[in-house]
C-alpha cells in the first residue's frame, strides 16, 4: 500500500514540477519570439530555450521527484538524451505544424510540449534516473 502512496505521490510531484518546467520553458520562448522573431528564425529560438529549459528541468525533477543522489555528471548526460529526443521530435514538429498547417509558432509549441510530457517521464524514471543505473541510489 505505502509503494503505491509513494508511485502515485512520484507521478503527481513529476505532473507539478513538468507543469513548472513547461511554464519556465513556454514563457522563455514565448518572451524570446515576442522579442526577436524579427531577427532570430524561430527553430533558433526553440535552441537557445532549450538549453536552458533542459538544465532547469534536470534541477527540478532531481531534487524534487526522483530524489537520487547518483552522479550528478551521469544523471545529467543521460536527463539530455531524453530531452535530446524529445528535442529532435520538437524540431520535426514545430516546422511541420508552422509550414504546413500554418499554426502560429507560439501555439504550435504549446501543442508539442502537452504530446511530449508522457515520453519524458517514462525515460527520466526509467533511464535517466533509474536507482539501479546510478550508483545504486
Amino acid at each position: 500500500m505505502i509503494k503505491k502512496i509513494m508511485h502515485f505521490k512520484e507521478k503527481a510531484l513529476y505532473i507539478l514540477v513538468g507543469f513548472w518546467n513547461t511554464v519556465f520553458g513556454y514563457t522563455l520562448y514565448f518572451l524570446l519570439y515576442t522579442f526577436f522573431y524579427q531577427n532570430i528564425h524561430y527553430v533558433i529560438l526553440l535552441i537557445i530555450t532549450n538549453v536552458f529549459s533542459i538544465t532547469n528541468a534536470y534541477i527540478s525533477y532531481k531534487v524534487f521527484v526522483f530524489k537520487t543522489r547518483g552522479n550528478f555528471i551521469i544523471e545529467y548526460l543521460r536527463f539530455y538524451l531524453i530531452y535530446g529526443a524529445n528535442f529532435l521530435l520538437n524540431l520535426l514538429l514545430l516546422p511541420l505544424l508552422v509550414e504546413s498547417f500554418h499554426i502560429e509558432p507560439r501555439i504550435s509549441q504549446a501543442m508539442i510540449l502537452l504530446g511530449l510530457t508522457l515520453f519524458s517521464y517514462t525515460g527520466h524514471k526509467y533511464f535517466s534516473f533509474h536507482k539501479n543505473m546510478t550508483n545504486g541510489n
